[in-house]
């Protein structure tokens, strides 16, 4: 993205100008989440890897799930994790 701007050719009194646009990329999974089992009161750790840095959220079904004492969400670069403490039969 910094490669965006206006560039020149310039020969004797002649020039000619155009313009470059760059476009991110959108990040996609390096590593998919995989299926996971877990034993009721334990914590469940879901990962997820992307291919660069990029925002996540997580969701249960259509519910978008906010960060409390049930769910700690950690990124760190591109590795995405979200935890689910004391899991009950109504987290899966």
């Amino acid at each position: 993205e910094s490669d965006a701007g206006d560039y020149t050719c310039v020969c004797g009194d002649k020039q000619s100008t155009a313009s470059l646009a760059v476009h991110a990329l959108p990040a996609l999974f390096k590593e998919e989440l995989k299926n996971l089992q877990a034993m009721e009161s334990q914590t469940a750790t879901l990962r997820c890897e992307l291919t660069k840095a990029s925002p996540v959220s997580w969701k249960k079904g259509n519910k978008i799930l906010r960060a409390s004492e049930k769910y700690v969400m950690h990124q760190d670069g591109v590795l995405a994790e979200l935890e689910i403490r004391e899991v009950d039969l109504q987290d899966a």
